[in-house]
Formats: C-alpha cells, sequence, structure tokens
C-alpha cells in the first residue's frame, strides 16, 4: 500500500508528476491519502477517472467530502457526527462504515446480476418480435403491411413483458447475503 498526506500530495498532483504517481499507484493494492484538502481529494479522483479510465467510488462523511463525492462516478455518504453534507450530495448513504461492506459485497453483486439479466431480457424480447415481423414480410411478399395493430406493439412492451423485469428486479438474488459477505471474490464474477 501507499500512504500519502496532503503536503505530498500537493507535489504529486503537479502536472509533471501525475503520470509518475499513476503508474506508482497501479502498482499498489491500496493508496491512502490523508489530511487532504477538499480540493485534493476531488482533483484526485478527477485524476484516476480520466487519465486511468477507471470507475471511481469516493466515501465521506462531512462536508470537507462533497466536492470527491461529487466528482467521483459513485459516491457513498455516511452520517454522523460532521454532519449530512456527504449524504445530501452522495449516490448512496449508510448510517456506518461498517455497512459499506454490504453495500458492495452484496447489493452491488445483486445488482449486476440484475442488470445483466435484464438486458439479456430485453434483448431477447425485442429480438423474438423483430424476429415475427421479418418473417411476416416473406409471407405478405414485402408489401410493407403491418402484421400487428400498432396498439399490440404498444401494449406487448407495456403490459404483456413488463412483469418479469419487475418481479426479478425485486426478488432476483442468485446468491444469498451470507454467502456473498462470506466469499468476497464472487463480486467479481458478476462483474
Amino acid at each position: 500500500g501507499l500512504v500519502i498526506d496532503g503536503k505530498t500530495l500537493d507535489h504529486v498532483l503537479h502536472e509533471s508528476l501525475q503520470n509518475t504517481f499513476l503508474q506508482l499507484t497501479e502498482k499498489c493494492r491500496a493508496v491512502v491519502c490523508c489530511q487532504a484538502t477538499p480540493l485534493q481529494k476531488s482533483v484526485l479522483v478527477r485524476l484516476v477517472r480520466n487519465k486511468l479510465k477507471a470507475m471511481t467510488l469516493a466515501v465521506g462523511d462531512g462536508a470537507n467530502d462533497v466536492s470527491m463525492i461529487q466528482v467521483a462516478d459513485t459516491g457513498v455518504g455516511i452520517s454522523g457526527e460532521e454532519g449530512m453534507q456527504a449524504v445530501m450530495a452522495s449516490d448512496f448513504a449508510v448510517s456506518q462504515f461498517r455497512h459499506l461492506r454490504k453495500l458492495l459485497l452484496v447489493h452491488g453483486h445483486w445488482c449486476y446480476t440484475r442488470l445483466t439479466n435484464m438486458v439479456l431480457y430485453f434483448f431477447y424480447k425485442n429480438v423474438a418480435y423483430v424476429n415475427l415481423l421479418f418473417w411476416y414480410q416473406f409471407f405478405c411478399g414485402f408489401s410493407g403491411t403491418s402484421m400487428t395493430h400498432y396498439w399490440n406493439l404498444i401494449l406487448f412492451n407495456l403490459l404483456f413483458t413488463s412483469v418479469p423485469p419487475i418481479i426479478c428486479g425485486v426478488l432476483d438474488k442468485d446468491v444469498s447475503a451470507d454467502i456473498l459477505m462470506q466469499l468476497p471474490q464472487l463480486y467479481m464474477t458478476s462483474q
């Protein structure tokens, strides 16, 4: 790991040392920046996000973390003694830092799995409908006539095929929360 304080971070974030710093951080499992100013935090997150093309997660508990949370792809605010500013600026809020593990490992895994299944569902649902229209054109001699009334198409997407995504979005849990907490490596399989 690498630990950097706020004074050293000022030098590292200078234009000439940014690439060297990023090469060093890529070789580390963890990088901890302590006593950094709000501007340094947001610049560091923006630097990692833009130069390394990495998805960033910022976790903060006070007003000094708001700019960092807003710059990151996903922001998590922790409500605590420092007020609610970080929570108000974040995408997700947890009451204590220890809940962050469950948010990432359990709910993050389930979210990846549900989104993957929904993308596949919508893809195959639309392929099935377009396939019907395609083969119907052979039957009608490519005259351009519609096989179904336009209300059927609207109801197909609105009513007929909308129940499975709702049910899967609410109830689909491929692995139980206990197993996901015991085996953190399962988070990588969903990606």
